[in-house]
């Protein structure tokens, strides 16, 4: 029986780790597919951002959030999904201060995300249960002060979350050559309620208001079509108080699909913690959970393009290059 050799990531070392190797066939089909999705991400989420910054029709509250939400979504395909489809079939030879960083990074940005998905619960909230309160509680300054507190809060929550591995790093490190680290029980379960949890209950109440809310007005306001309709003719703004409210329902059902996708991807990260397990995160291992995740971040602007005709057309004026011509910034999008 002839054994097979073990190639080690540093030869000659015997802290070194085994170097991660996997069949050809399996190998390329992982880049091939793990690529296509970190371009597909970078591309779309592009997209999503030079739309809503270039035309000034689209620099809404609502689509501030959606902004920043993009950016998040951008960096996970430029910084996070590279580094993950890099160390597919690679030892990690940066060192332990840099393996640390990327941690930090990556919390950061997923936490970022989920603090975009709960001021978009409330958006939508606000639009769709106090429409006439509105414009002036949802401003375009309230939406960029959410959206800064969320990026810092983020920031200092996992500054303090990573403490311990930022001034120790390679912690969790077993062998020269890995990018791993372990969150402990108990932080792992106070990270469980503030980073998902809460947020998510958050998210699921304030959507289910806004299902009851725009139920209730679908029936008042058919009733007041069908009273109005026989009393007297159709009054004049009546129309365009009704595509409106319908346009606020068609966005809350669009960000109501991205709040569910954002749940279905990122369950099954969190499930170790919800069996009581310690929160280990491999940079060199593709894990399936944690790609889902990352998933997350490609879907959400293909479900823009789907719900949203103004992204349709930003990216027919992006792609012939009409972006280029003097007073592009006000083209009609909507």
């Amino acid at each position: 029986m002839v054994m097979e050799a073990v190639e080690l990531c540093v030869p000659q070392l015997n802290s070194s780790c085994v170097k991660p190797t996997r069949r050809p066939a399996d190998a390329m089909l992982v880049y091939v597919l793990l690529s296509a999705i970190c371009i597909v991400t970078v591309t779309l989420n592009l997209l999503v951002i030079v739309s809503i910054s270039h035309f000034r029709q689209l620099h809404t509250p609502t689509n501030l959030l959606l902004l920043s939400l993009a950016a998040s979504d951008l960096l996970v395909g430029v910084v996070l999904m590279p580094v993950e489809i890099l160390y597919i079939e690679a030892c990690w030879l940066l060192g332990d201060a840099v393996c640390t960083l990327y941690y930090v990074a990556d919390y950061v940005i997923t936490s970022a995300s989920v603090a975009n998905m709960v001021l978009i619960s409330l958006d939508r909230y606000v639009a769709v249960c106090d429409p006439l309160r509105y414009p002036a509680r949802v401003t375009r300054r309230a939406a960029r002060a959410g959206v800064s507190l969320g990026w810092l809060g983020s920031l200092l929550y996992r500054v303090a979350l990573l403490n311990g591995h930022l001034r120790n790093p390679g912690a969790s490190v077993s062998c020269l050559g890995e990018c791993v680290v372990v969150v402990g029980r108990a932080a792992a379960a106070v990270d469980l309620v503030v980073s998902f949890v809460l947020p998510v209950a958050v998210i699921v109440a304030l959507y289910l208001r806004v299902f009851v809310v725009a139920v209730s007005q679908a029936r008042a306001m058919r009733s007041q079509a069908a009273v109005a309709a026989a009393a007297q003719p159709r009054q004049p703004g009546a129309g365009q108080a009704v595509a409106r409210w319908r346009s606020e329902i068609k966005a809350a059902g669009a960000l109501g699909l991205v709040v569910a996708v954002f749940l279905l991807c990122f369950c099954p990260y969190y499930a170790p913690t919800l069996a009581g397990e310690e929160t280990e995160v491999d940079a060199s291992a593709a894990d399936f959970e944690i790609w889902l995740a990352h998933f997350n971040s490609c879907l959400n602007p293909v479900i823009y393009a789907f719900f949203y005709p103004w992204f349709r057309t930003s990216i027919r004026h992006i792609v012939t290059l009409k972006v280029l011509r003097p007073g592009s910034r006000d083209v009609k999008i909507l």
